[in-house]
C-alpha cells in the first residue's frame, strides 16, 4: 500500500481530521493509495494573517520533514495557504503538493479565468499570493467571499444551508460579473459544499483538497516528482531543532 501523508496546517482534534479525510473516500482514492492525515502540532488556528502563516509554515514543515524516512510516498499540505510548499521539497524527494498551486493550474487548464470563492476576507492575500508566485495573475478574474469566519474542526457542519446559498450567489456573480469560467473552493474545509456547487453553476468547480491529493497521487504513479533544480536540497537537515520548537509548548488540542 502506498501511503500519502496529508497535512492540516492548524491544530484540530481527531474528529475534524476524520471530516477532512471524509472528501477521500470511495472513487476519488486508487486502491493501491492510502491517506493519513495529521496536523500541526501547534501554531496559529485561523490563518488569518501574514503572522499565522509563518507559524504554518514551521509547524507543517516539522510535521512532514520525515515523511520519505517513514515510508510515505507522497505528502499533501492540506490548505489554500499551501504552508511550507517550497521548504518540504527542499527537504524531501517524493512528491509535494499543496491546493492553491495545484488548483488555480488546473484552472488555467479548464478556462480562461478563474476565481476563487472563499469564506472571509482574511484569506483573500493567499490567493493573491499563490496567482503572484505562480505567474497566473493576468487569469484570477476575482475573490469573493461571505463574510463568513471559517471553523477548522466543526468546517461546515450547522451552517449549510446558510453557507451553500451564499456561496452559490458569489460563484455565480463570479461567472456573470467577473467573467470566470472556473471556480475554486478557497479552502480544504469548504469541501462539503463541492457537490451542491457542482450542480447549481454551468462551469468547472475545483475542490481544492482532492484535486492536490489526485495531483499527487498521479506524480506518484508516473514517477515523478519537483526538481531539485528548483528546491535544493538543504546540506544540514535540522529536523531536530524544528521538533524541538514544535514541543516547547504543548498543542492546542492535547
Amino acid at each position: 500500500m502506498k501511503r500519502v501523508l496529508n497535512i492540516v496546517p492548524v491544530p484540530v482534534p481527531p474528529e475534524a481530521l476524520d471530516a477532512f479525510a471524509a472528501q477521500l473516500s470511495g472513487d476519488f482514492v486508487h486502491p493501491a493509495f492510502e491517506n493519513v492525515f495529521v496536523s500541526a502540532r501547534n501554531g496559529g488556528g485561523s490563518l488569518d494573517s501574514a503572522y499565522e502563516t509563518t507559524l504554518a509554515d514551521a509547524f507543517v514543515l516539522d510535521a512532514g520533514c520525515r515523511a520519505e524516512e517513514q515510508g510515505y510516498v507522497g505528502v499533501c499540505v492540506n490548505s489554500m495557504s499551501d504552508s511550507a510548499l517550497a521548504a518540504l521539497r527542499s527537504r524531501l524527494s517524493i512528491p509535494v503538493v499543496a491546493p492553491s498551486q495545484a488548483t488555480m493550474l488546473l484552472a488555467c487548464l479548464l478556462g480562461k479565468k478563474f476565481s476563487v470563492v472563499t469564506m472571509w476576507p482574511q484569506w483573500h492575500e493567499l490567493y493573491h499570493k499563490a496567482a503572484r508566485e505562480n505567474g497566473i495573475t493576468s487569469r484570477l478574474a476575482s475573490v469573493r467571499d461571505i463574510g463568513v469566519r471559517p471553523d477548522a474542526a466543526e468546517l461546515l457542519a450547522g451552517k449549510e444551508d446558510f453557507v451553500f446559498a451564499a456561496l452559490e450567489r458569489e460563484a455565480k456573480a463570479a461567472v456573470a460579473e467577473d467573467g470566470a469560467d472556473v471556480i475554486i473552493l478557497g479552502s480544504t474545509t469548504m469541501h462539503q459544499s463541492h457537490a451542491h456547487l457542482s450542480t447549481v453553476l454551468d462551469v468547472p468547480v475545483l475542490n481544492p483538497g482532492v484535486v492536490a491529493y489526485k495531483m499527487c497521487e498521479m506524480l506518484v504513479q508516473t514517477g515523478l516528482s519537483h526538481s531539485k533544480q528548483a528546491y535544493p536540497s538543504p546540506e544540514r537537515p535540522q529536523d531536530d531543532l524544528l521538533a524541538a520548537v514544535a514541543s516547547v509548548f504543548p498543542s492546542k488540542e492535547s
